[in-house]
């Protein structure tokens, strides 16, 4: 059964950095894009990063130049590197990993910016 698991999550003050992982395990498929996505209390999920196994990377306007997302050479593990957070950064981020040609959402990951 295929799993895709988040981690990394934690208390960080403004201006610091976390890095999340999105690891899909019991599957010989490689991940073919994952998309971070991010939900705060109130508030809808919102796509804020994407990646495909080519590649090919894209961000929404908030994180421009602050996060990056990065797939290791195995093709399972997908990863969020964020930095100079914010305090609107905070947020549950969930990991959404089409695996072949299945969607497959991981539980979450809170990360919560603040002094």
């Amino acid at each position: 059964q295929v799993q895709v698991v988040e981690s990394g999550g934690g208390l960080v003050q403004p201006g610091g950095s976390l890095r999340l992982s999105c690891a899909a395990s019991g599957t010989p498929f490689r991940v073919n894009a994952v998309g971070w996505y991010r939900q705060a209390p109130g508030t809808e999920r919102e796509l804020v990063a994407g990646i495909t196994n080519g590649g090919s990377t894209n961000y929404v306007d908030s994180v421009k130049c602050r996060f990056t997302s990065s797939m290791d050479s195995a093709g399972n593990t997908v990863y969020l590197q964020m930095n100079n957070l914010k305090p609107e950064d905070t947020a549950c981020y969930y990991c959404h990993a089409l695996v072949n040609a299945t969607n497959y959402w991981g539980h979450g990951t809170q990360v919560t910016v603040a002094s």
